[in-house]
């Protein structure tokens, strides 16, 4: 059997990078079942990328809140630096930098928290980058086993689903009329 061409994520021309991975969701997924597997596809495709922005965007956000909390002189942040630096110029300046100072300190440690409580729920569902790599390059992804459980799992969800959903759904309305007044 030949080799196939990569063809997924699907990426623009102008991008310089190639597909990762072959994806025929027409050939390698029942008739009746490719509409849900391609929905819950794209909804963790994006899932796995939002995660991941949002750890970059939080990571500099994070950092941005210890520039600020830190006042390095010069760099327009009135911070633990510039406050105390600006005492011994003019009190009353000094006493009002010190406001936003405790807040951007306070936001600095807040946003730490927050960072390390979902690292720590991260790591807790089995994710890791290194994971990820060892899965990639392993090509767990391609074992029949695999492919097996998750189209299994995807199943199971899929029927949960629709199962609550007749149920959900099929009582049959009760209208009372009373011509009684």
């Amino acid at each position: 059997m030949a080799e196939k061409a990569n063809n997924f994520p699907p990426l623009p021309r102008f991008i310089p990078l190639k597909p990762c991975f072959y994806q025929d969701f027409d050939a390698e997924i029942p008739p009746q079942h490719r509409t849900m597997a391609k929905r819950l596809y794209y909804l963790w495709m994006y899932s796995s990328f939002s995660f991941m922005a949002f750890f970059f965007t939080f990571m500099a956000q994070l950092v941005i809140s210890i520039i600020q909390a830190v006042g390095i002189p010069g760099w327009g942040v009135c911070g633990w630096i510039a406050a105390i630096s600006f005492f011994g110029t003019n009190v009353g300046s000094a006493v009002v930098m010190l406001i936003p100072t405790v807040l951007f300190t306070g936001m600095a440690v807040f946003s730490f928290i927050a960072l390390t409580m979902v690292h720590k729920f991260y790591r807790g569902s089995g994710g890791s980058f290194s994971k990820a790599q060892e899965e990639w390059t392993t090509g767990a992804w391609k074992n029949p086993h695999v492919q097996q459980a998750a189209q299994s799992a995807a199943m199971g969800a899929a029927q949960g689903a629709m199962m609550q959903h007749e149920t959900q759904y099929s009582a049959t309305p009760n209208y009372t009329y009373s011509n009684e007044m």
